[in-house]
């Protein structure tokens, strides 16, 4: 059996499903083909669940240190078997509202795994996606006009360390751990890494965080970073940079023993459990990339240009599979691009230069723009602004003044480069830096804007005026 589309989507996580709905507000005939379930990663085992456990970290967190705000209490007791239910109902009703939206725009949905074709009876240019269903014994192809390819990442694995699902973790086999551990080593120090780092060590968890860089959060500002280590360290995580596992062990009292090597020693550390973080590679194994001409990069990414399109130009590629930032809110922009593009409305969407990076640690990090490094590697004529958040009401009001705002500007055209968060809910105030950027702002610009008192985001226009040296709060 076959069917014709428009547009075939080869993967319905966040980048594929924007894609799908914006596709068919444009009047395109829309299939998405999905594997597993629709929302992907980001809202099965990524974003969402995280953030959920997150929440639920920070609560107990905030009840044992109520004292501080004149409240005291008994003894709170961890249910994680709740905690986990809660992100279970968190992640279904979102899951049950994305099932309504495919239905409402009049989305067909394949479930089963999906195959690029070569050119063949069905097509002469290769494209067409062969879906093998479970349930069913003839496939089904399906011929779109245009094709997106949003299958996503996997997690990566070390050959020295592969995942067993009870002593060797990748973060979704962690995702459903039943009971927490009393100890919890964490190899890769990104955003992934230093999230679990964070929660788990909030909910009382004994946490090693190990990390081969000589710093934790490549890509992010190193200031920021050297923050966060400290931060980190100061809560009782035992952070180990410069640092790889040589090799491991099972003990027979169910422990895995770590032989950890850095410039100078070898050390073994002994934990529970072991999450491996070290990063995600491209969801493309079997798709039948080589059944066309499409290209991978030496990270085995998918290559597009700078619509999205592979090397067969009806062929486009978006989200996490195409390397990047690999981020859910990229990837949904990239997918309307795309979308844009094979419309023939490709003008009225900004490309993704200014896209915000977050970390729901605590404290909580984020970033949009260029890091004062890269102005460093680009010779910018560049100036720094820093506004600590303890000299900010709203912080002192919360209880917590961690942190600071880095401001980067530069100097010949007072344009801003780049914004770099750290403290206690910044990820919630990164969005107004984002547009300011694009919208191509200056400092003096954001200085203007009226910010509400008291709120944290007075930090943003206070470090904005401290470029122009017109502080008010701060000197």
């Amino acid at each position: 059996m076959s069917e014709n589309y428009d547009l075939v989507i080869l993967g319905g996580g966040m980048g594929g499903y924007v894609a799908a709905i914006r596709a068919r507000q444009l009047g395109l005939k829309v299939a998405i083909v999905e594997a597993n379930l629709l929302g992907g990663t980001c809202l099965h085992q990524g974003c969402i669940p995280t953030k959920t456990l997150l929440k639920s970290a920070e609560i107990y967190q905030s009840i044992i240190n109520s004292h501080e705000f004149g409240i005291t209490t008994s003894e709170p007791v961890i249910h994680f078997s709740a905690i986990q239910n809660r992100k279970k109902q968190v992640v279904d009703q979102l899951y049950q509202g994305l099932q309504y939206l495919i239905e409402q725009n009049g989305i067909t949905i394949y479930h089963g795994f999906g195959r690029l074709m070569g050119p063949s009876i069905f097509s002469p240019m290769a494209g067409a996606i062969s879906v093998e269903h479970e349930d069913k014994q003839e496939n089904t192809i399906l011929i779109g006009k245009s094709v997106i390819i949003a299958t996503g990442t996997v997690a990566k694995e070390l050959p020295n360390l592969p995942f067993d699902g009870q002593y060797i973790l990748s973060s979704n086999q962690a995702l459903a751990m039943e009971d927490l551990p009393e100890s919890m080593t964490i190899i890769g120090g990104g955003v992934i890494g230093v999230e679990w780092a964070s929660l788990l060590n909030s909910l009382g968890v004994k946490v090693n965080l190990i990390e081969a860089q000589g710093h934790l959060l490549t890509g992010f500002d190193q200031e920021l970073a050297k923050t966060l280590k400290r931060s980190l360290i100061k809560k009782g995580i035992h952070v180990l940079t410069d640092t790889r596992v040589a090799e491991y062990e099972i003990s027979d009292n169910d422990q895995v023993n770590l032989v950890l090597e850095n410039k100078q020693n070898k050390q073994t550390l002994t934990t529970n459990k072991v999450l491996v973080a070290i990063g995600r590679r491209a969801n493309i194994n079997q798709i039948g990339l080589d059944n066309t001409a499409i290209e991978t990069d030496s990270s085995g990414f998918i290559k597009v240009n700078s619509f999205f399109q592979t090397k067969e130009s009806h062929i486009y590629a978006i989200g996490d599979c195409i390397g990047g930032q690999q981020l859910a809110h990229v990837a949904a922009h990239e997918g309307k691009l795309a979308v844009e593009h094979i419309a023939g409305k490709d003008d009225k969407l900004a490309i993704a230069n200014f896209a915000p990076s977050c970390v729901y640690s605590q404290p909580e990090v984020a970033a949009v723009g260029i890091t004062e490094q890269t102005a460093i590697d680009k010779n910018i004529n560049y100036k720094v602004k820093k506004m600590p958040f303890s000299a900010i009401g709203k912080a002192l009001v919360n209880g917590d003044t961690t942190g600071f705002v880095k401001m980067i500007i530069d100097k010949d055209t007072d344009d801003l480069l780049g914004v770099h968060l750290i403290g206690n809910q910044v990820t919630e105030l990164i969005s107004e830096a984002g547009l300011a950027l694009l919208l191509n702002a200056t400092a003096s610009e954001l200085g203007l804007s009226i910010h509400p008192h008291p709120s944290l985001s007075e930090a943003i226009q206070e470090i904005a005026l401290a470029i122009d040296d017109q502080p008010v709060h701060s000197q």
